[in-house]
């Protein structure tokens, strides 16, 4: 069996995160396949609709997809399910453990990403104990987590400035805002709708890509 290495976690990019629509594995496979025709840095499975042996299915289908094409696959919530899967890693919120506990469970090589919301000093602690990139948002209203606190531009700044870490930004993104979030001190835009709920993923990704362009991106 050929064994593909786990790809390393990327300085700058789109970071696309897989829709909750209930679609089943097939489906998620395909849209994914389809974003990574475009600009993908990096793919965390978020769909949390899937439960049990369908999730880790998904979870194992997305790992051979994505780390066969150099970009690696991020389980979302749960460090079990990323070691299951061999996926390049776990991303945690508030309650989703501890990072601490999820290190020791997936070991030094694989990355860990933590959710801070609108908290820098959520994101310096989180980078004291080892985290591999903090995430900051939601930055604008967004469809998918409509009810999130929102985050504002200067700590993203004040972020990027601080942190030795790539900051990631979420909630809202699109093409047109976009840059004005890599301005602001963002290496990484993680977006859902503005890839997933278009036609076509891939010209979606391709859009963003202007954004990085004056950054040398």
């Amino acid at each position: 069996m050929t064994v593909i290495s786990v790809p390393p976690w990327p300085r700058r990019g789109i970071y696309v995160l897989t829709p909750d629509d209930g679609s089943g594995i097939e489906h998620l496979v395909q849209q994914v396949r389809q974003a990574l025709a475009g600009r993908v840095a990096a793919v965390q499975l978020r769909s949390k609709s899937l439960r049990g042996s369908t999730r880790l299915a998904a979870a194992r289908a997305l790992v051979r997809l994505c780390h066969a094409d150099g970009v690696p696959l991020i389980v979302n919530d749960d460090a079990e399910l990323a070691a299951a899967a061999g996926a390049a890693g776990v991303h945690i919120g508030r309650d989703d453990g501890t990072l601490a506990d999820a290190r020791r469970l997936l070991g030094p090589a694989r990355i860990i990403g933590v959710s801070c919301y609108d908290s820098l000093s959520r994101a310096t602690e989180a980078c004291a104990m080892g985290a591999d990139y903090v995430a900051f948002g939601s930055v604008y209203p967004s469809i998918s987590k409509p009810e999130a606190a929102r985050c504002a531009l200067s700590v993203l700044s004040a972020a990027a400035t601080r942190l030795p870490v790539p900051v990631v930004a979420i909630g809202g993104i699109t093409p047109e805002n976009a840059r004005t979030l890599v301005a602001a001190g963002a290496s990484m835009l993680a977006v859902i709708s503005a890839v997933f709920a278009t036609p076509d993923p891939a010209a979606a990704t391709r859009a963003f890509a202007a954004a990085f362009a004056d950054e040398g991106g």
